[in-house]
């Protein structure tokens, strides 16, 4: 039996197959319209156990493991969600672990101590104020990391948090923020050295604190349901007691969570890939051209079948690289490996999808039209394919 194929995830296929039909699907086209899911659909997903799969039980999530948020993540995708409906649904998933990680470490549970985190007195307050509320439902967060002049160098960030007293006393901007803009506070890497020196720290900031800013709605190609802001702080004051972990701690917080964001892009990537070579045989059955269906043509059957092969070759290797990650294996280069190799195959996928569908499928109407658009950001976000190629370059000793 596969690792990602028990009774107990088949039970969760279902579950978030049957979440997609009936709230999903009658409202996505409205919400890429509109630039955004409701709040009350992260309510929603709560009630149900899906927005807490992957964090522990003792700080308010529904139990299971990474290979459980990847049956989530996969499973939105294939019964006609997207990519972009994760990243606006499950930011969380990339807001939360740094303060979950650092208070297993405070308690001397097993998370903190698998993930690294190092304790700060306000850590076990964040779980209370930030991470049960996020999982119920009823408060949103986001990530900011990223900003105009610093791409994917981390260690390069500028914004910086200067201690005063009981406060860090916050300067800077970020931008391309998930969720940005419906986010009720956001776990925030600020510079608490000289900027650019590579000393990070996370702190967590409410939406709404003096000088915090919220900037324009920044309008993209594609995941048009996830909201996307730029941030601006001016002398924003923090408590200490926000602050994640110890201090000059965040960079490698921020490494170390890099595997699952990375792998759940992944995931993302392939089941993208599945769900359009879906669309593309549903298509090529059904659509009669010179009086006999697309999938009678012998090209169209072998293109459809190396669709079929790379999305599904893709799936395999992401869930053998996903199962030694959950085991604690440290595979770093493997991780990597496993997001190029899957956005490869949905760039592929996804292109060879909307041209099957021909004229049809370049109209908004289309399914397949939405997954063209979203699946150019894969290879982007959580590091893009050159900086992947980087990581793997290192692990050959390169």
């Amino acid at each position: 039996m596969s690792i990602v194929d028990t009774p107990e995830r088949r039970q969760l296929r279902e579950l978030t197959r049957a979440f997609v039909t009936r709230e999903v699907l009658p409202h996505l086209d409205d919400w890429e319209r509109a630039g955004e899911v409701p709040r009350a659909l992260h309510a929603t997903a709560a009630k149900l156990g899906l927005l807490g799969i992957g964090f522990p039980e003792s700080v308010g999530g529904s139990g299971g493991d990474l290979l459980d948020s990847i049956i989530v993540t996969e499973e939105l995708i294939r019964s006609g969600g997207s990519s972009g409906l994760v990243a606006a649904l499950f930011t969380h998933g990339i807001a939360l672990p740094h303060m979950v990680a650092a208070a297993g470490a405070r308690t001397g549970g097993s998370l903190g101590g698998r993930l690294g985190g190092v304790s700060s007195p306000g850590d076990d307050s964040l779980i209370e104020r930030y991470v049960r509320p996020t999982l119920s439902g009823t408060m949103i967060g986001a990530l900011a990391i990223t900003e105009p002049d610093g791409g994917s160098d981390v260690a390069g960030i500028r914004t910086t948090a200067r201690r005063d007293g009981d406060h860090y006393v916050v300067n800077g901007s970020k931008t391309y923020i998930t969720s940005g803009h419906r986010a009720d506070f956001v776990t925030t890497a600020v510079c608490t050295d000289f900027p650019g020196s590579g000393e990070l720290t996370l702190l967590v900031i409410d939406k709404g604190s003096p000088g915090f800013t919220v900037g324009r709605r920044l309008e993209k190609l594609g995941w048009h349901c996830s909201d996307t802001a730029e941030l601006s702080f001016a002398d924003v004051r923090v408590p200490v007691a926000n602050r994640i972990g110890a201090e000059n701690t965040g960079f490698l917080a921020i490494m170390q969570h890099f595997a699952a964001e990375r792998l759940s892009l992944a995931t993302q990537a392939y089941a993208t890939a599945q769900r359009c070579v879906e669309l593309a045989m549903r298509w090529c059955r059904d659509r009669e051209t010179f009086g006999r269906p697309l999938a009678s043509r012998q090209l169209i059957r072998h293109r459809l079948a190396e669709m079929h092969t790379r999305a599904e070759a893709a799936r395999s290797y992401v869930h053998a690289v996903a199962g030694r990650v959950a085991a604690g294996e440290p595979v770093v280069t493997e991780v990597a490996m496993a997001k190029n190799v899957a956005v490869a195959a949905c760039d592929h996928v996804v292109d060879q999808a909307l041209q099957l569908h021909g004229g049809f499928g370049y109209l908004r109407d289309a399914e397949v039209e939405r997954h063209y658009r979203d699946a150019r950001i894969l290879g982007i976000g959580g590091g893009t394919t050159e900086i992947m190629n980087e990581i793997i370059a290192k692990g050959m000793g390169l």
